[in-house]
């Protein structure tokens, strides 16, 4: 077997990686959460991998689900690790400082932001990393991000994608409104900038009225990349109009082949080639020499958690359901309420229960480390020839690595599956271009709003 491409490689940055026992295992480093220097080295490593983006998931709020069920459940939330603690466009900013190639990219949602805002931000970002920003678009699904905001209850689930539609389009536009060259700050002649160059925008929508133009120069990619990460029907619709990258939580390789072909086969009517999204999977790498040592690691971090954190965090992700009311080490229950939050990430954890008959203890352990993505135990040789059979297959174009625990994991990725990639001319020996669009093979979007010349 052999692919006919290489494939693209990020990387999800969670504190003491995405397993909620990854704080407990003996290598993690939990005391250093808010120490830019370990962030710092993590990042150094992906990049000596030659990884192509970290990205930063971001909630705004501390916990997940509603106020009333956190209250109930103080003791379970204490025994997990905040995902995230510092604001990720402060960090990735000084992150820029002390990377040169890899990619950074953050989650911005569009339910609790504001269009002008989020295109500042991100331009910025841009500029300081010289082309290395990415934006991932999420909609919110945590219902505590609304009681923070000045909402009792959360945005309906086709609202926000409808906001988000024209969020989406009021950012374009505002960072198409500086074009480039616009600035020329002439000392000679006293002129800094071309008025024909600066736009104002004047979108007025169901959502926005925004005037513009934006008060940062047209950022060094055009736009930063765009990363999406919803697999509903309005999210796939979504991903294939605006979408650069796709993450996705797929199980098995005829998921992922399905979801494949689907999200690329609707870029068409949007007049858009599908060589212009990188199709990315989430998964979880547990690696060592031997099959036996790397399921040893995954085993180990999954007996730490307690059992009232796993409940707690499985009973959120299924859509606040309350699961003590139900035998731990029997299966999940037939009829479950409707999801408030996410639901296709619903849907893959309820079919990875019903697939393989797990208890509920079981789904939980699992989904700890994994929140629904796929879990990889075993050699570099195994883990690469799972890789390469999904891109060779139409499943993937590469992957988000998910390290269950930080630094061991990210660093046993680079060492040991990385050169693997490499000796089967999988994954790139050095980074090629200057900025993230180059690395994944992503044009730089034409001027929206410029005057043909």
């Amino acid at each position: 077997m052999g692919a006919d491409k290489q494939m693209n490689l990020g990387f999800l940055f969670q504190i003491s990686g995405v397993h909620y026992g990854g704080w407990r295992y003996p290598s993690a480093q939990p005391k250093r959460a808010a120490d830019i220097r370990y962030y710092a080295e993590v990042v150094r490593t992906a990049e000596r991998g030659k990884l192509d983006f970290c990205f930063l998931a971001d909630s705004i709020a501390a916990y997940e689900g509603s106020a009333e069920k956190q209250d109930r459940s103080k003791e379970a939330l204490m025994a997990a690790e905040p995902k995230r603690l510092l604001e990720p466009f402060t960090l990735l900013a000084a992150l820029a400082m002390v990377t040169e190639h890899i990619g950074l990219v953050t989650t911005a949602t569009t339910t609790y932001n504001e269009p002008y805002t989020i295109a500042r931000l991100f331009a910025s970002l841009d500029h300081i990393s010289n082309g290395r920003a990415g934006w991932n678009v999420v909609t919110s699904a945590n219902l505590a991000e609304a009681h923070n905001f000045g909402r009792d209850s959360h945005v309906e689930h086709g609202d926000r994608y409808a906001r988000a539609e024209e969020f989406i389009d009021v950012v374009f536009k505002l960072w198409d409104s500086i074009e480039d060259g616009a600035y020329i700050r002439d000392k000679l002649a006293g002129q800094y900038g071309l008025s024909d160059k600066i736009h104002f925008i004047n979108h007025v929508g169901e959502h926005f009225k925004v005037r513009g133009p934006l008060n940062v120069p047209r950022p060094p990619q055009g736009h930063p990349v765009i990363v999406q990460a919803g697999s509903s029907q309005p999210g796939k619709e979504l991903a294939a109009r605006t979408a650069e990258v796709v993450f996705t939580a797929q199980q098995t390789l005829a998921d992922g082949k399905a979801f494949y072909s689907d999200v690329k086969g609707r870029m068409a009517k949007y007049g858009r080639s599908s060589d212009s999204l990188k199709i990315l999977p989430g998964v979880v790498v547990y690696v060592a020499e031997t099959e036996s040592e790397a399921k040893a690691k995954y085993e180990t971090v999954s007996n730490l958690v307690p059992p009232d954190f796993g409940l707690f965090m499985l009973s959120d992700l299924l859509g606040e359901i309350d699961l003590k009311q139900f035998d731990i080490d029997g299966p999940l229950p037939e009829d479950l309420p409707e999801a408030k939050g996410s639901q296709s990430r619903r849907d893959v954890i309820i079919n990875l229960a019903r697939r393989e008959n797990l208890t509920i203890r079981q789904l939980y352990q699992h989904i700890s480390g994994a929140s629904g993505h796929r879990s990889l135990w075993g050699t570099p040789k195994q883990i690469a020839d799972q890789f390469e059979q999904w891109v060779y297959e139409g499943a993937a174009d590469g992957f988000n690595i998910l390290p269950p625990y930080l630094p061991e994991s990210m660093t046993d990725f680079v060492n040991f599956v990385v050169p693997e990639l490499q000796r089967r001319g999988l994954f790139r020996t050095e980074y090629e271009g200057s900025t993230l669009r180059d690395r994944l093979g992503l044009a730089r979007p034409k001027n929206s709003v410029a005057k043909p010349s």
